[in-house]
């Protein structure tokens, strides 16, 4: 990184901004073998933190520490890029050496390795929190898929939810997948609404 050594800290910092914009850019890609469904970095990380946060609290864990860690936990993929679980069996990236480029000279380096070691460990509750909320979004995805006819969908779910780790973690995951992925917006706040909105009264 020598052409980086005489970027001044706030320079790094925007550097850092438009690199985390292209996770925007970057696609998911193990919906490619699913055949249906498709999202980006940005979209996933954004959940996955959200969830972390609720999980937290589930659990009565340190709520910032694990959204941090769920906010940052793809940061590599900016660029290195997703790899899928096939694409693992035979490729390896540098995905510590790709978050100390990222960092460096930003001044957020100690933070962000520190929670992406932390997560790699995954010894502390909150890392395997974290964990947790990257399959529970993954989790939705499929279940969304799902609900929508795409049966490999189901045996994806399998899967995903033997991976979730923690107790809070697998009482999300059940109700997921007992949950209709519509539910939240057509049955409230007013489910007779659909009958009504053509102007048609009772």
């Amino acid at each position: 990184m020598a052409d980086m050594k005489d970027r001044g800290r706030l320079t790094r910092i925007v550097d850092f901004f438009n690199e985390c914009g292209m996770l925007r850019r970057t696609p998911r890609t193990g919906y490619q073998f699913l055949g249906s469904g498709s999202e980006n970095v940005a979209e996933h990380s954004y959940r996955t933190a959200v969830i972390g946060h609720v999980l937290a609290k589930m659990a009565g864990a340190d709520v910032a520490r694990t959204t941090y860690m769920c906010l940052f936990h793809d940061l590599h993929e900016a660029r290195t890029g997703d790899f899928n679980y096939v694409a693992h069996i035979y490729n390896k990236s540098a995905r510590t050496e790709a978050l100390k480029h990222a960092t460096e000279g930003t001044g957020l380096d100690e933070d962000i390795l520190g929670y992406w070691a932390e997560l790699e460990e995954t010894e502390t509750l909150e890392a395997q929190l974290a964990q947790d909320a990257d399959q529970l979004d993954f989790i939705l995805n499929l279940k969304e898929e799902l609900d929508q006819g795409n049966k490999y969908a189901g045996e994806w779910l399998k899967s995903a939810v033997e991976r979730v780790r923690t107790q809070w973690g697998r009482e999300l995951a059940r109700t997921v997948l007992e949950t209709d992925h519509k539910d939240w917006w057509y049955l409230g706040p007013d489910r007779d609404w659909w009958e009504r909105k053509n102007g048609k009264s009772r």
